[in-house]
């Protein structure tokens, strides 16, 4: 601050209430403080700022791993917060690729609550996380009564589902997601909807218990498609599972979408880029994350009015990985 001072020609305590908002300092004296700052790349202490006022004026995401869902919900949040006087910081497990550990979100949260920000966004966490600072869950655990945002699971899983049985499937596989995870269990309860609401029996031998995880799908589809009565589509409760089926698909020499459709959730940016492009259901991922930003930041200002759960609706895209099993037309 003491540099800040001497550029711009103004005391140290000129410096701190321009750097602290405080009125009685001129409109010439902030450009002169603003323009010292952006010279010399000057940046106040967040922990220090902390201590001196009762909020930093900036959110943490805590998510397990960077991949193409979490980009998409970062992308909303960033856009949140733009302008907003808040900052984001961004914690991921270090894990990257290792399976989903209990406890992960619980340590890091802990490691940003209080000093460092002001509140935490925790993505797809695997239980329900207590801080002093107020905490947004995107795609909550199974029960948890926290402030949250998610899809509305239920109806996209059922409407994908619906969308197979419409083309004339009746041996539809499932892969789930986690299961401590209410949207994991809500599209399980769609698939199965969806089939009970078509007269079709559920076959639990064609549910497979994935975890989110890619690779978790890889082994559950290969038993699917190696049965001696495969089924003649797979509806995964993720995109990133969906796309190892498509892979292994291809490795068995099975044609999708002539000898098998598939159909994901999520609508990640590479849904669109395979050969065949996925049909998936959208969860508008950017929404989540914007919504869960903007009822993040109004929870720390202590402005929220709204609903502490907020459900988002979900769209069906249909691409080529979907069409009648061989034999059928349309009906």
């Amino acid at each position: 601050m003491s540099d800040v001072a001497r550029v711009a020609g103004v005391s140290t305590a000129t410096v701190s209430r321009v750097v602290n908002g405080h009125y009685g300092v001129s409109a010439r004296t902030i450009a002169q403080v603003r323009s010292a700052i952006e010279q010399l790349g000057y940046e106040s202490s967040l922990v220090a700022t902390s201590l001196r006022r009762s909020r930093t004026n900036v959110l943490g995401l805590v998510t397990h791993s960077f991949q193409s869902y979490t980009a998409e919900v970062l992308k909303g949040a960033m856009k949140a917060l733009s302008r907003s006087g808040f900052d984001l910081i961004i914690y991921a497990n270090s894990d990257l690729y290792g399976s989903y550990s209990e406890g992960w979100e619980k340590r890091h949260v802990t490691r940003l609550s209080g000093t460092l920000t002001d509140g935490c966004i925790v993505v797809t966490p695997w239980g329900e996380v207590q801080s002093r600072t107020p905490i947004v869950a995107i795609d909550p655990v199974r029960g948890s009564t926290a402030p949250s945002v998610t899809a509305d699971n239920l109806a996209g899983a059922t409407t994908a589902v619906a969308h197979l049985l419409g083309l004339g499937h009746r041996r539809i596989g499932f892969i789930a997601g986690r299961s401590s995870l209410a949207a994991a269990w809500s599209r399980e309860e769609g698939y199965r909807a969806a089939l009970i609401a078509a007269d079709v029996p559920i076959d639990p031998t064609l549910i497979g218990e994935g975890d989110f995880n890619p690779e978790s799908a890889v082994p559950l589809a290969r038993a699917l498609l190696q049965r001696s009565d495969p089924p003649t589509a797979i509806f995964a409760a993720s995109d990133g599972m969906a796309l190892k089926v498509l892979e292994v698909a291809a490795e068995l020499g099975i044609s999708v979408p002539g000898d098998l459709s598939i159909v994901g959730f999520d609508n990640i940016p590479e849904s669109a880029l395979t050969e065949p492009g996925l049909t998936t259901v959208d969860q508008s991922m950017y929404q989540l994350g914007y919504e869960a930003a903007r009822m993040l930041k109004s929870l720390v200002t202590g402005e929220w009015e709204g609903p502490r759960q907020v459900v988002l609706p979900t769209s069906l895209v249909i691409r080529g990985s979907s069409a009648p099993p061989r034999g059928t037309t349309r009906g």
